[in-house]
């Protein structure tokens, strides 16, 4: 088998494979092999700990979404955040950030090598002619819906029988249980809907009372209770898998893994039947404006697919909704300023839900959104 030694030039740009079924058991060897050598290392979504990838290793670090495996890297600055929509990453990697080689797992099924467990802007690499450092998986489920990857372009650098990383549904809090009723209430049946990451997204979509087909970047794991209640339309559409062995094992020979430029896709996404974009925030401001990338100092999320389904949502038969709490830890999520960039505008938020209610926008002037969104607060704000 080939060492990675053999395959990481000097100089060169390296992706590396991201989501829950990414490469991790590379992550040491892969840090040995670039040290000294001036390589520059680009980093997606990374959901799972990074235990043994030594950023210092690298000449340059690039992150082009985030994920709770990189907050630390991200706040000491050892890892530099490039601001972007999850759309505009295949075009980045295309252009100024292009590699020269991708690392990631593989699976091999019955016609030849897949992705796993996400396809993401993988594929478009892979499309591309970019070199494969794989790491060959054996648990990993074979959900992709692109052709085979042709073997000359891959060198088999490690095996494994390692699962992909689980992310656990997390008991969700009374708000969430409030703000999902809500929700469930601007979803019609046979709509598309959209989540992000997270707790309450989580509990959006297990509260859902109707029949809907799931179009989104990220596949939670209550799909598979929505198809087991017999409120799955159709096979889903999702970028990457984020759930425990259950979804994986769901997901498995059902081929609904595609890249961003499908899943992403504003004109796509835009079309009947309508999409219904459930996404949270951390914070919002009295005009409307969304803030999900960090509270302060704090870099507690990324801006991800947030701004790409708001604006399809937005633009389309569909509604784009903003879900989050009135307050978190005793503090207004409301606030007077945004603590981080808008991540995204104010004229892509129509609908905001947190566990008090609801406030419609649609139709609204600048001055009336500004009451709506204050009444549903009660008149708290963080100054």
């Amino acid at each position: 088998m080939v060492s990675l030694d053999d395959v990481v030039r000097p100089g060169s740009r390296i992706v590396l494979g991201d989501g829950c079924g990414a490469p991790a058991g590379l992550y040491g060897p892969l840090s040995e092999a670039a040290a000294g050598k001036g390589v520059r290392l680009v980093l997606g979504w990374v959901p799972g700990p990074t235990a043994g990838l030594d950023l210092t290793a690298f000449a340059d670090v690039r992150v082009v979404a985030g994920g709770p495996g990189l907050r630390r890297d991200i706040e000491v600055g050892r890892a530099k955040v490039v601001p972007c929509r999850l759309s505009a990453i295949p075009q980045i990697l295309a252009g100024p950030l292009r590699p020269d080689l991708l690392v990631a797992t593989l699976v091999r099924g019955p016609a030849g090598l897949h992705l796993g467990a996400e396809s993401s802007y993988l594929r478009g690499l892979v499309d591309a002619g970019v070199p494969v450092a794989a790491v060959l998986s054996s648990t990993s489920p074979l959900a992709e819906t692109g052709p085979p990857i042709p073997e000359e372009q891959v060198t088999v650098v490690a095996e494994t029988d390692a699962p992909p990383w689980e992310i656990p549904n997390a008991t969700p809090t009374a708000a969430d249980e409030a703000i999902a009723r809500h929700v469930t209430a601007l979803v019609p049946e046979g709509a598309r809907i959209q989540v992000g990451p997270g707790r309450l997204a989580q509990a959006m979509v297990a509260a859902l009372e109707v029949p809907v087909r799931v179009d989104s970047g990220l596949l939670p794991e209550p799909v598979v209770d929505l198809a087991a209640k017999g409120l799955l339309l159709g096979e889903p559409s999702a970028a990457y898998l984020s759930g425990t062995t259950r979804l994986y094992d769901w997901a498995h020979g059902r081929r609904i893994l595609n890249p961003i430029e499908h899943t992403h896709d504003l004109g796509r996404l835009s079309a009947a039947p309508p999409l219904i974009a459930l996404n949270a925030a951390l914070e919002i401001d009295p005009d409307g404006q969304v803030n999900v990338e960090g509270v302060g100092p704090v870099a507690a999320g990324m801006i991800g697919g947030h701004p790409d389904f708001s604006a399809a949502a937005a633009r389309g038969p569909g509604i784009s909704v903003i879900a989050l709490p009135s307050t978190v830890k005793g503090v207004p999520t409301l606030v007077e300023r945004l603590s981080r960039p808008v991540t995204t505008p104010s004229h892509d938020v129509e609908v905001v839900v947190t566990e008090r209610g609801v406030a419609d926008l649609r139709g609204l002037d600048r001055e009336e959104r500004r009451v709506a969104l204050r009444a549903l607060w009660d008149g708290e704000i963080k100054a």
